[in-house]
C-alpha cells in the first residue's frame, strides 16, 4: 500500500516551517501535478492544464501504483521485477511515488521529466508512449537521505534555454544540471549565492524561499517562485540570485506551488493549499491577476511547459519585459573598450582600451546600490592599452557596475559584471 507522508505538505509550503523559444510555437497548455481527490494532499496524478480554456483535463497518468513496471532509462527495457527500496519499501516503484513537485517539459523530446520528493532519482515520461523510465545507474543529488529541514528535497525544476534540465533544492545548496540528449550526464553546479543587493532576503531561507517551482527565460536565467511567493532571478553561469520581489495581488494563504510561461509571457502560478482559483502574475511588476478557470479546479503542486520567458524583446501585444540583466555591457564604448574575464575570477579583471584619446581615464566599480567599491586612474597612452583591475578579496559576490570616465567627467563606457 501507498505510505502516507505527511511532512511532504511541508515542503509544498502548506504548512509553517520553524522561523516561448525561438523559432517555436508557445505552447498553450501545462502538465500539472495533482491529487485525484480535489482537495487531497497526495501529488501523485498528471493532467493537463489548457491555457486557453482555463480547463483541468483528465488523469493521463496514475503515478501511485506500487505494482508499475517501470523502464530502465539506460538499457530502455522494462524491469522484469518490481524494486524493492531500503527506506520505502515497494513505493520506489510508483512513477510518482513519495509525491512530485518537480518537473520539467523538454519540448524537443516530448518527454516530462521529474523526480520524486523523497527518492533520490531522476525520472522521465515518454509521452508518446507514456512510458516511464528510471535512471538507476546514478543518484540525482547524492543525498538518498532527506535532511529533517527539507531542504535536500528537490522542488524546482525546468529546461532552460540552451535545452539542459535544471533542478534545485529547497535550500539552494545543489543547482543540478542534466542533458536532456541522448547522452545522459548529471552534473552538481554547486550552491547558489546571494546577491548583496537582496537585502536579507536568502535564497537559502527556509521561512522564505523554500518550495514553489522554477521557470527559465530566453536569456540564461532562472527564476524561482518559491512557496512564500518570493521571486529570484538565478543566473546560470555565476550561479548568484538576485530578489526581484514578492507577488502581489494574492489571497492570504495562497502558496505558488506551481508556476508556467503563458503564451502572452504572463506566469501563471497554481497553489498546493489553495484550489479556488490560479493567478497569472505580469513579469515586469510581479502583480497577480485572477486566471479564470473553467470546470474543477485541482489543487496543484507543480506545473511545467516548454514556454520560455521573453526577457528583452517584444512580447506579445507590445509589450517589453524589462528584466535586469547582467550579460553584455550597457554601453559599448564603440568597441575602444571592453572588459574580461565576466564573470570575474580571482577577484579581477583587464580593462582594455582600444585606440582611445591619450589622457587620464577614472575607472569606477560600484555595488547596486550605488556604494563604491574602487576607483582607479588609468593613464592611457593613445596605442591598444591593457590594465589589470583587482577588487578586494573582502567583495561579496554578486553585480557590480564598472564605468570608464574620461578627463572631462564624461562617461565613455558602462557595464555590469558579476563578481563570483
Amino acid at each position: 500500500m501507498r505510505k502516507n507522508l505527511p511532512f511532504i505538505s511541508l515542503v509544498l509550503g502548506t504548512a509553517m516551517l520553524a522561523c516561448p523559444a525561438s523559432g517555436q510555437q508557445a505552447d498553450r497548455f501545462a502538465y500539472a501535478i495533482t491529487d485525484i481527490q480535489q482537495q487531497g494532499p497526495n501529488w501523485n496524478y498528471l493532467r493537463k492544464l489548457n491555457l486557453q480554456t482555463g480547463e483541468f483535463g483528465q488523469v493521463l497518468l496514475s503515478g501511485n501504483d506500487v505494482a508499475f513496471l517501470g523502464y530502465d532509462a539506460t538499457t530502455k527495457k522494462q524491469f522484469s521485477a518490481p524494486l524493492m527500496d531500503d527506506r520505502y519499501g515497494n513505493t520506489i516503484n510508483a512513477a510518482f511515488g513519495t509525491g512530485v513537485a518537480a518537473m520539467a517539459f523538454d519540448k524537443k523530446n516530448n518527454r516530462l521529466y521529474y523526480s520524486p520528493m523523497l527518492i533520490d532519482q531522476l525520472r522521465y515520461i515518454d509521452l508518446k508512449t507514456m512510458k516511464v523510465f528510471y535512471v538507476t545507474d546514478r543518484p540525482f543529488t547524492g543525498k538518498p537521505q532527506k535532511s529533517s529541514d527539507q531542504g535536500n528535497i528537490v522542488t524546482r525544476m525546468v529546461i532552460a534555454s540552451d535545452g539542459n534540465g535544471y533542478a534545485m533544492t529547497n535550500d539552494g545548496t545543489q543547482l543540478i544540471k542534466f542533458t536532456t540528449n541522448k547522452k545522459l550526464e548529471i552534473t552538481d553546479l554547486g550552491s547558489i549565492a546571494d546577491d548583496q543587493a537582496n537585502k536579507g532576503i536568502s535564497v537559502h531561507n527556509s521561512c522564505s524561499s523554500y518550495g514553489g517551482d522554477m521557470i527559465a527565460d530566453d536569456n540564461g536565467n532562472l527564476y524561482v517562485f518559491s512557496a512564500r511567493n518570493n521571486v529570484f532571478r538565478i543566473n546560470i553561469e555565476s550561479k548568484i540570485a538576485t530578489h526581484l520581489g514578492a507577488v502581489s495581488g494574492l489571497p492570504n494563504g495562497f502558496t505558488i506551488n506551481g508556476a508556467a510561461v503563458t503564451d502572452d509571457n504572463k506566469i501563471v502560478v497554481a497553489s498546493a493549499v489553495q484550489g479556488g482559483s490560479l493567478f497569472t502574475v505580469d513579469a515586469k511588476t510581479l502583480v497577480a491577476s485572477t486566471y479564470t478557470i473553467a470546470g474543477t479546479v485541482w489543487q496543484t503542486s507543480d506545473l511545467a511547459n516548454g514556454n520560455l520567458l521573453v526577457s528583452g524583446a517584444a512580447a506579445k501585444g507590445g509589450t517589453t519585459i524589462d528584466l535586469i540583466s547582467s550579460n553584455g555591457p550597457a554601453n559599448s564604448g564603440d568597441g575602444k573598450i571592453s572588459i574580461y574575464p565576466n564573470p570575474i575570477t580571482n577577484n579581477q579583471f583587464v580593462i582594455q582600451f582600444n585606440q582611445l584619446e591619450a589622457g587620464g581615464y577614472t575607472v569606477q566599480v560600484t555595488d547596486v546600490m550605488g556604494r563604491q567599491v574602487l576607483q582607479q586612474v588609468v593613464n592611457v597612452g593613445g596605442e591598444n592599452q591593457s590594465q589589470t583591475i583587482r577588487i578586494s578579496p573582502s567583495a561579496s559576490r554578486g553585480i557590480y557596475l564598472v564605468k570608464v570616465i574620461d578627463q572631462g567627467s564624461k562617461i565613455v563606457y558602462n557595464t555590469k559584471v558579476v563578481l563570483q
